[in-house]
Protein backbone atom coordinates (compact mmCIF):
# COMPACT_ATOMS: atom_id res chain seq x y z
CA UNK A 1 0.00 0.00 0.00
CA UNK A 2 2.82 2.37 0.88
CA UNK A 3 4.60 1.61 -2.40
CA UNK A 4 1.35 2.19 -4.33
CA UNK A 5 0.75 5.51 -2.55
CA UNK A 6 4.29 6.61 -3.28
CA UNK A 7 3.91 5.75 -6.97
CA UNK A 8 0.57 7.56 -7.14
CA UNK A 9 2.05 10.66 -5.49
CA UNK A 10 4.95 10.68 -7.96
CA UNK A 11 2.52 10.36 -10.86
CA UNK A 12 0.50 13.27 -9.52
CA UNK A 13 3.59 15.46 -9.20
CA UNK A 14 4.59 14.62 -12.78
CA UNK A 15 1.13 15.56 -14.03
CA UNK A 16 1.14 18.80 -12.02
CA UNK A 17 4.47 19.75 -13.58
CA UNK A 18 3.08 18.98 -17.03
CA UNK A 19 0.08 21.26 -16.45
CA UNK A 20 2.39 24.14 -15.52
CA UNK A 21 4.60 23.40 -18.53
CA UNK A 22 1.61 23.43 -20.88
CA UNK A 23 0.55 26.81 -19.44
CA UNK A 24 4.06 28.20 -19.92
CA UNK A 25 4.04 27.07 -23.55
CA UNK A 26 0.65 28.69 -24.11
CA UNK A 27 1.86 32.02 -22.72
CA UNK A 28 5.11 31.97 -24.67
CA UNK A 29 3.27 31.41 -27.95
CA UNK A 30 1.45 34.72 -27.55
CA UNK A 31 4.28 36.88 -26.25
CA UNK A 32 5.20 39.88 -28.45
CA UNK A 33 8.81 38.70 -28.57
CA UNK A 34 7.59 35.83 -30.73
CA UNK A 35 4.64 37.26 -32.64
CA UNK A 36 5.13 41.02 -33.17
CA UNK A 37 8.29 41.57 -35.26
CA UNK A 38 7.05 39.87 -38.48
CA UNK A 39 4.22 42.41 -38.62
CA UNK A 40 6.11 45.63 -37.83
CA UNK A 41 6.27 47.91 -40.90
CA UNK A 42 9.43 49.52 -42.18
CA UNK A 43 9.55 53.21 -41.26
CA UNK A 44 8.30 55.70 -43.84
CA UNK A 45 9.67 59.13 -44.70
CA UNK A 46 7.73 61.07 -42.08
CA UNK A 47 7.33 60.55 -38.37
CA UNK A 48 6.38 57.21 -36.89
CA UNK A 49 3.81 57.66 -34.13
CA UNK A 50 3.62 54.60 -31.85
CA UNK A 51 0.69 54.35 -29.45
CA UNK A 52 0.21 51.25 -27.30
CA UNK A 53 -2.19 50.08 -24.63
CA UNK A 54 -3.00 46.98 -22.63
CA UNK A 55 -1.32 44.28 -20.60
CA UNK A 56 1.08 43.68 -23.47
CA UNK A 57 1.48 47.41 -24.05
CA UNK A 58 4.88 47.49 -22.36
CA UNK A 59 6.30 44.39 -24.02
CA UNK A 60 4.96 45.37 -27.46
CA UNK A 61 6.51 48.81 -27.07
CA UNK A 62 9.84 47.28 -26.02
CA UNK A 63 9.89 44.93 -29.03
CA UNK A 64 9.00 47.79 -31.39
CA UNK A 65 11.66 50.02 -29.85
CA UNK A 66 14.37 47.39 -30.39
CA UNK A 67 13.14 46.75 -33.94
CA UNK A 68 13.33 50.38 -35.04
CA UNK A 69 16.60 51.10 -33.22
CA UNK A 70 18.49 47.93 -34.06
CA UNK A 71 17.01 46.83 -37.38
CA UNK A 72 16.47 50.25 -38.98
CA UNK A 73 18.58 52.71 -36.97
CA UNK A 74 15.71 55.17 -36.89
CA UNK A 75 16.56 58.64 -35.63
CA UNK A 76 14.80 59.03 -32.25
CA UNK A 77 13.59 62.45 -33.42
CA UNK A 78 11.43 60.71 -36.03
CA UNK A 79 9.54 58.64 -33.47
CA UNK A 80 6.82 59.84 -31.12
CA UNK A 81 5.78 57.07 -28.77
CA UNK A 82 3.51 56.54 -25.77
CA UNK A 83 2.41 53.19 -24.34
CA UNK A 84 0.18 52.46 -21.36
CA UNK A 85 0.20 49.15 -19.53
CA UNK A 86 -1.26 47.79 -16.32
CA UNK A 87 0.66 48.59 -13.12
CA UNK A 88 3.56 46.16 -12.94
CA UNK A 89 3.45 45.40 -16.67
CA UNK A 90 5.61 48.23 -17.96
CA UNK A 91 8.89 47.56 -19.76
CA UNK A 92 11.77 49.79 -20.80
CA UNK A 93 11.27 50.94 -24.38
CA UNK A 94 13.66 53.71 -25.53
CA UNK A 95 11.98 56.27 -27.80
CA UNK A 96 8.58 55.29 -26.38
CA UNK A 97 7.27 56.85 -23.17
CA UNK A 98 6.01 54.13 -20.83
CA UNK A 99 3.14 54.71 -18.39
CA UNK A 100 1.63 52.23 -15.93
CA UNK A 101 -2.06 52.63 -15.09
CA UNK A 102 -4.97 50.94 -13.33
CA UNK A 103 -6.68 47.71 -14.38
CA UNK A 104 -9.45 46.54 -14.34
CA UNK A 105 -10.60 49.73 -12.64
CA UNK A 106 -9.10 52.80 -14.36
CA UNK A 107 -7.13 55.50 -12.54
CA UNK A 108 -5.83 59.04 -13.04
CA UNK A 109 -2.56 57.83 -14.56
CA UNK A 110 -4.59 56.20 -17.32
CA UNK A 111 -6.58 59.37 -17.93
CA UNK A 112 -3.49 61.57 -18.14
CA UNK A 113 -1.73 59.18 -20.54
CA UNK A 114 -4.83 58.78 -22.70
CA UNK A 115 -5.27 62.52 -23.05
CA UNK A 116 -1.64 62.74 -24.18
CA UNK A 117 -2.18 59.88 -26.65
CA UNK A 118 -5.18 61.66 -28.15
CA UNK A 119 -3.16 64.85 -28.54
CA UNK A 120 -0.35 62.95 -30.25
CA UNK A 121 -2.84 61.27 -32.62
CA UNK A 122 -4.50 64.57 -33.45
CA UNK A 123 -1.09 66.03 -34.31
CA UNK A 124 -0.43 63.38 -36.98
CA UNK A 125 0.12 64.93 -40.41
CA UNK A 126 -0.15 63.62 -43.98
CA UNK A 127 3.48 62.36 -43.93
CA UNK A 128 3.15 60.58 -40.59
CA UNK A 129 2.36 56.92 -40.00
CA UNK A 130 0.49 55.86 -36.85
CA UNK A 131 1.26 52.43 -35.39
CA UNK A 132 -1.20 51.29 -32.73
CA UNK A 133 -0.17 48.35 -30.54
CA UNK A 134 -3.18 46.86 -28.75
CA UNK A 135 -3.82 44.06 -26.31
CA UNK A 136 -6.37 43.04 -23.72
CA UNK A 137 -6.53 45.47 -20.85
CA UNK A 138 -6.45 48.42 -23.22
CA UNK A 139 -10.05 49.28 -22.33
CA UNK A 140 -9.02 50.10 -18.77
CA UNK A 141 -5.62 51.59 -19.62
CA UNK A 142 -6.91 53.97 -22.30
CA UNK A 143 -9.45 55.91 -20.30
CA UNK A 144 -10.84 59.28 -21.41
CA UNK A 145 -14.35 59.84 -20.03
CA UNK A 146 -16.62 61.70 -22.42
CA UNK A 147 -18.73 64.74 -21.61
CA UNK A 148 -18.85 65.64 -17.92
CA UNK A 149 -18.32 62.06 -16.70
CA UNK A 150 -15.77 61.98 -13.88
CA UNK A 151 -13.13 59.37 -13.08
CA UNK A 152 -14.97 58.37 -9.92
CA UNK A 153 -18.19 57.88 -11.88
CA UNK A 154 -16.39 55.86 -14.57
CA UNK A 155 -14.77 53.69 -11.89
CA UNK A 156 -18.15 53.06 -10.28
CA UNK A 157 -19.73 52.03 -13.60
CA UNK A 158 -16.78 49.74 -14.39
CA UNK A 159 -17.02 48.03 -10.99
CA UNK A 160 -20.77 47.51 -11.40
CA UNK A 161 -20.32 46.00 -14.85
CA UNK A 162 -17.60 43.65 -13.60
CA UNK A 163 -19.76 42.48 -10.69
CA UNK A 164 -22.84 42.00 -12.87
CA UNK A 165 -21.52 38.95 -14.72
CA UNK A 166 -21.76 40.74 -18.07
CA UNK A 167 -19.54 39.28 -20.84
CA UNK A 168 -16.71 41.39 -22.19
CA UNK A 169 -18.54 42.45 -25.36
CA UNK A 170 -21.33 43.99 -23.25
CA UNK A 171 -18.88 45.68 -20.89
CA UNK A 172 -16.97 47.17 -23.80
CA UNK A 173 -20.14 48.32 -25.54
CA UNK A 174 -20.95 50.52 -22.55
CA UNK A 175 -17.33 51.66 -22.23
CA UNK A 176 -17.23 52.74 -25.87
CA UNK A 177 -20.20 55.03 -25.49
CA UNK A 178 -18.76 56.75 -22.44
CA UNK A 179 -15.31 57.39 -23.94
CA UNK A 180 -13.37 59.79 -26.15
CA UNK A 181 -10.92 57.15 -27.43
CA UNK A 182 -12.80 53.84 -27.67
CA UNK A 183 -15.13 52.66 -30.41
CA UNK A 184 -13.16 54.05 -33.35
CA UNK A 185 -12.61 57.49 -31.84
CA UNK A 186 -8.80 57.19 -31.85
CA UNK A 187 -8.94 56.72 -35.62
CA UNK A 188 -11.05 59.88 -35.82
CA UNK A 189 -8.35 61.80 -33.96
CA UNK A 190 -5.60 60.44 -36.26
CA UNK A 191 -7.57 60.86 -39.49
CA UNK A 192 -5.01 63.25 -41.01
CA UNK A 193 -2.20 60.66 -40.84
CA UNK A 194 -0.81 59.01 -43.98
CA UNK A 195 -1.73 55.62 -42.51
CA UNK A 196 -2.99 53.92 -39.36
CA UNK A 197 -1.84 50.35 -38.73
CA UNK A 198 -3.17 48.50 -35.69
CA UNK A 199 -1.41 45.32 -34.52
CA UNK A 200 -3.44 43.54 -31.87
CA UNK A 201 -3.12 40.61 -29.51
CA UNK A 202 -6.64 39.26 -29.08
CA UNK A 203 -8.05 38.37 -25.68
CA UNK A 204 -11.72 38.12 -26.61
CA UNK A 205 -13.99 35.33 -27.84
CA UNK A 206 -14.21 35.23 -31.66
CA UNK A 207 -11.30 37.73 -31.97
CA UNK A 208 -13.59 40.66 -32.74
CA UNK A 209 -11.51 43.82 -33.42
CA UNK A 210 -14.42 45.95 -32.21
CA UNK A 211 -14.17 44.29 -28.79
CA UNK A 212 -10.38 44.01 -28.34
CA UNK A 213 -9.44 46.99 -26.12
CA UNK A 214 -12.87 48.39 -27.06
CA UNK A 215 -11.89 48.87 -30.72
CA UNK A 216 -10.29 52.35 -30.70
CA UNK A 217 -9.30 52.21 -34.38
CA UNK A 218 -12.16 50.28 -36.00
CA UNK A 219 -15.82 51.06 -36.79
CA UNK A 220 -18.16 50.34 -33.90
CA UNK A 221 -21.13 48.08 -34.72
CA UNK A 222 -22.79 48.74 -31.35
CA UNK A 223 -25.05 51.68 -30.62
CA UNK A 224 -26.13 53.99 -27.85
CA UNK A 225 -29.36 51.99 -27.67
CA UNK A 226 -27.33 48.79 -27.14
CA UNK A 227 -25.42 50.39 -24.27
CA UNK A 228 -28.62 51.64 -22.62
CA UNK A 229 -30.22 48.20 -22.91
CA UNK A 230 -27.19 46.50 -21.33
CA UNK A 231 -27.20 48.87 -18.37
CA UNK A 232 -30.92 48.34 -17.86
CA UNK A 233 -30.74 44.55 -18.19
CA UNK A 234 -27.74 44.26 -15.87
CA UNK A 235 -29.08 46.74 -13.33
CA UNK A 236 -26.12 49.11 -13.69
CA UNK A 237 -26.71 52.34 -11.72
CA UNK A 238 -25.82 55.34 -13.88
CA UNK A 239 -25.10 58.92 -12.80
CA UNK A 240 -26.85 61.71 -14.69
CA UNK A 241 -23.65 62.47 -16.62
CA UNK A 242 -23.60 58.93 -18.03
CA UNK A 243 -27.33 58.98 -18.81
CA UNK A 244 -26.85 62.22 -20.73
CA UNK A 245 -24.09 60.64 -22.85
CA UNK A 246 -26.10 57.50 -23.59
CA UNK A 247 -29.11 59.59 -24.63
CA UNK A 248 -27.22 62.04 -26.85
CA UNK A 249 -27.34 61.09 -30.58
CA UNK A 250 -24.29 63.29 -31.15
CA UNK A 251 -22.31 60.95 -28.90
CA UNK A 252 -22.75 57.94 -31.21
CA UNK A 253 -19.55 56.12 -32.17
CA UNK A 254 -18.24 56.21 -35.78
CA UNK A 255 -19.54 53.46 -38.04
CA UNK A 256 -18.31 51.59 -41.13
CA UNK A 257 -17.89 53.92 -44.07
CA UNK A 258 -16.57 56.80 -42.01
CA UNK A 259 -13.67 58.51 -43.80
CA UNK A 260 -11.52 58.10 -40.68
CA UNK A 261 -11.07 54.41 -41.53
CA UNK A 262 -10.15 54.89 -45.21
CA UNK A 263 -6.39 54.57 -44.58
CA UNK A 264 -6.64 52.29 -41.54
CA UNK A 265 -5.47 48.65 -41.48
CA UNK A 266 -5.98 46.14 -38.65
CA UNK A 267 -4.11 42.88 -38.05
CA UNK A 268 -4.43 40.39 -35.22
CA UNK A 269 -0.96 38.99 -34.55
CA UNK A 270 -1.78 36.51 -31.75
CA UNK A 271 -5.03 34.78 -30.89
CA UNK A 272 -6.25 32.66 -28.00
CA UNK A 273 -6.23 29.59 -30.27
CA UNK A 274 -2.47 30.05 -30.80
CA UNK A 275 -1.89 29.64 -27.08
CA UNK A 276 -4.20 26.65 -26.79
CA UNK A 277 -2.53 24.91 -29.72
CA UNK A 278 0.86 25.39 -28.08
CA UNK A 279 -0.51 23.78 -24.91
CA UNK A 280 -1.88 20.93 -27.03
CA UNK A 281 1.54 20.31 -28.60
CA UNK A 282 3.11 20.05 -25.13
CA UNK A 283 0.38 17.69 -23.92
CA UNK A 284 0.68 15.48 -27.00
CA UNK A 285 4.45 15.25 -26.52
CA UNK A 286 3.77 13.88 -23.04
CA UNK A 287 1.48 11.19 -24.39
CA UNK A 288 -1.94 12.81 -23.99
CA UNK A 289 -4.51 13.04 -26.76
CA UNK A 290 -5.61 16.71 -26.97
CA UNK A 291 -9.36 17.27 -26.89
CA UNK A 292 -9.80 20.86 -28.03
CA UNK A 293 -12.96 22.62 -26.86
CA UNK A 294 -11.90 25.84 -28.56
CA UNK A 295 -10.91 29.38 -27.61
CA UNK A 296 -14.40 30.87 -27.31
CA UNK A 297 -15.95 29.12 -24.31
CA UNK A 298 -18.19 31.47 -22.36
CA UNK A 299 -20.54 31.16 -19.41
CA UNK A 300 -20.61 31.14 -15.61
CA UNK A 301 -17.31 29.72 -14.37
CA UNK A 302 -18.85 27.21 -11.96
CA UNK A 303 -21.32 25.92 -14.55
CA UNK A 304 -18.65 25.45 -17.20
CA UNK A 305 -16.46 23.67 -14.64
CA UNK A 306 -19.26 21.22 -13.82
CA UNK A 307 -19.71 20.41 -17.50
CA UNK A 308 -15.98 19.92 -18.03
CA UNK A 309 -15.81 17.66 -14.96
CA UNK A 310 -18.61 15.54 -16.44
CA UNK A 311 -16.61 15.18 -19.65
CA UNK A 312 -13.50 14.22 -17.70
CA UNK A 313 -15.38 11.55 -15.74
CA UNK A 314 -16.73 10.08 -18.98
CA UNK A 315 -13.31 9.96 -20.62
CA UNK A 316 -11.74 8.42 -17.53
CA UNK A 317 -14.45 5.74 -17.48
CA UNK A 318 -13.66 5.01 -21.13
CA UNK A 319 -9.99 4.54 -20.27
CA UNK A 320 -8.81 7.45 -22.42
CA UNK A 321 -5.63 9.42 -21.75
CA UNK A 322 -6.56 12.93 -22.83
CA UNK A 323 -5.90 16.61 -22.25
CA UNK A 324 -9.15 18.60 -22.37
CA UNK A 325 -8.13 22.11 -23.46
CA UNK A 326 -10.29 25.22 -23.57
CA UNK A 327 -10.04 28.99 -23.67
CA UNK A 328 -12.47 31.87 -23.76
CA UNK A 329 -13.55 34.23 -21.03
CA UNK A 330 -15.75 32.95 -18.25
CA UNK A 331 -17.77 35.18 -15.97
CA UNK A 332 -18.62 35.24 -12.28
CA UNK A 333 -21.79 36.77 -10.92
CA UNK A 334 -20.53 37.93 -7.55
CA UNK A 335 -22.89 37.24 -4.67
CA UNK A 336 -20.42 36.54 -1.86
CA UNK A 337 -17.87 38.58 0.04
CA UNK A 338 -14.74 36.63 -0.87
CA UNK A 339 -12.01 37.28 -3.41
CA UNK A 340 -11.12 35.43 -6.57
CA UNK A 341 -11.56 35.46 -10.31
CA UNK A 342 -13.15 33.40 -13.08
CA UNK A 343 -10.25 30.95 -13.35
CA UNK A 344 -9.94 30.38 -9.63
CA UNK A 345 -13.71 29.97 -9.31
CA UNK A 346 -13.66 27.50 -12.22
CA UNK A 347 -10.85 25.54 -10.56
CA UNK A 348 -12.67 25.40 -7.21
CA UNK A 349 -15.90 24.29 -8.86
CA UNK A 350 -13.93 21.74 -10.89
CA UNK A 351 -12.37 20.29 -7.73
CA UNK A 352 -15.81 19.93 -6.14
CA UNK A 353 -17.29 18.30 -9.24
CA UNK A 354 -14.36 15.89 -9.67
CA UNK A 355 -14.60 14.97 -5.98
CA UNK A 356 -11.09 13.56 -5.76
CA UNK A 357 -11.39 11.28 -8.80
CA UNK A 358 -8.15 9.38 -9.32
CA UNK A 359 -6.01 10.28 -12.30
CA UNK A 360 -7.70 13.60 -13.12
CA UNK A 361 -5.95 16.94 -12.64
CA UNK A 362 -6.69 20.42 -13.94
CA UNK A 363 -5.36 23.94 -14.21
CA UNK A 364 -7.16 27.17 -15.06
CA UNK A 365 -5.29 30.44 -15.45
CA UNK A 366 -5.44 33.74 -17.25
CA UNK A 367 -2.55 34.06 -19.68
CA UNK A 368 -1.97 37.66 -18.58
CA UNK A 369 -0.78 36.44 -15.17
CA UNK A 370 -3.66 37.77 -13.07
CA UNK A 371 -7.21 36.54 -12.59
CA UNK A 372 -9.67 39.05 -11.20
CA UNK A 373 -8.10 40.13 -7.95
CA UNK A 374 -7.63 43.62 -6.60
CA UNK A 375 -5.76 45.16 -9.50
CA UNK A 376 -2.26 44.29 -8.25
CA UNK A 377 0.44 42.81 -10.48
CA UNK A 378 0.98 40.17 -7.79
CA UNK A 379 -2.60 38.86 -7.99
CA UNK A 380 -2.81 35.12 -8.81
CA UNK A 381 -3.58 33.91 -12.32
CA UNK A 382 -5.65 30.88 -11.36
CA UNK A 383 -5.67 27.57 -9.52
CA UNK A 384 -4.44 23.98 -9.86
CA UNK A 385 -6.51 20.92 -8.93
CA UNK A 386 -5.43 17.32 -8.29
CA UNK A 387 -7.06 14.28 -6.65
CA UNK A 388 -5.91 15.43 -3.19
CA UNK A 389 -7.30 18.97 -3.41
CA UNK A 390 -10.50 18.49 -1.41
CA UNK A 391 -8.88 16.26 1.20
CA UNK A 392 -6.07 18.76 1.81
CA UNK A 393 -8.57 21.59 2.00
CA UNK A 394 -10.72 19.83 4.59
CA UNK A 395 -7.64 18.94 6.63
CA UNK A 396 -6.89 22.68 6.65
CA UNK A 397 -10.39 23.37 8.00
CA UNK A 398 -11.86 24.66 4.74
CA UNK A 399 -15.39 24.05 3.47
CA UNK A 400 -15.06 23.99 -0.35
CA UNK A 401 -18.78 24.38 -1.09
CA UNK A 402 -19.18 27.26 1.36
CA UNK A 403 -16.14 29.04 -0.11
CA UNK A 404 -17.50 28.64 -3.62
CA UNK A 405 -20.81 30.12 -2.50
CA UNK A 406 -18.89 33.07 -1.02
CA UNK A 407 -16.80 33.55 -4.19
CA UNK A 408 -13.72 33.00 -2.01
CA UNK A 409 -11.56 30.93 -4.34
CA UNK A 410 -8.34 32.89 -3.74
CA UNK A 411 -8.31 32.03 -0.04
CA UNK A 412 -9.12 28.40 -0.84
CA UNK A 413 -6.16 27.88 -3.16
CA UNK A 414 -3.81 30.09 -1.15
CA UNK A 415 -4.45 28.00 1.96
CA UNK A 416 -3.56 24.71 0.27
CA UNK A 417 -0.69 26.21 -1.76
CA UNK A 418 -2.22 25.73 -5.19
CA UNK A 419 -2.57 29.25 -6.54
CA UNK A 420 -1.04 29.63 -9.99
CA UNK A 421 1.19 32.71 -9.83
CA UNK A 422 3.41 33.24 -12.89
CA UNK A 423 3.59 37.00 -12.26
CA UNK A 424 3.09 39.56 -15.04
CA UNK A 425 3.39 37.67 -18.33
CA UNK A 426 3.16 40.87 -20.42
CA UNK A 427 0.78 39.31 -22.90
CA UNK A 428 -2.91 38.45 -22.82
CA UNK A 429 -4.82 35.93 -24.91
CA UNK A 430 -7.46 35.13 -22.33
CA UNK A 431 -7.93 31.99 -20.28
CA UNK A 432 -6.16 28.67 -20.65
CA UNK A 433 -7.76 25.63 -19.02
CA UNK A 434 -6.34 22.12 -19.21
CA UNK A 435 -7.69 18.92 -17.64
CA UNK A 436 -5.46 15.83 -17.76
CA UNK A 437 -7.28 12.51 -17.66
CA UNK A 438 -5.48 9.19 -17.21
Amino acid sequence: MTEFASTEAASTETARALLLHCLDEAIAAAHPARCLVPHLPAPGQGRLIILGAGKAGGSMAAVASRFYREEHGVDPNRIVGLAVARHGYGEEAPMIRMVEAGHPVPDQAGIDATIDALKIAADAGPEDDVLVLLSGGGSANWIAPAGDLTLIEKQSITKALLRSGAPINEINCVRKHLSRIKGGRLALMARNARSILTLAISDVPHDDPAVIASGPTVPDPTTLADARAICERRGIPLPETAKALLNDPANETPKAGDAAFARSEYRIIARPIDALEAAAVAARAAGYEPVMLGPDVEGEAREVAAEHARMAHEMAAAGRKVAIISGGELTVTIKGEGHGGPNQEYALALAIALDGAAGILGIAADTDGTDGGRGEATDPAGGLVDPTTLARARTAGLDPAAMLADNDSTKFFATIGDLVQPGPTRTNVNDCRIILVG
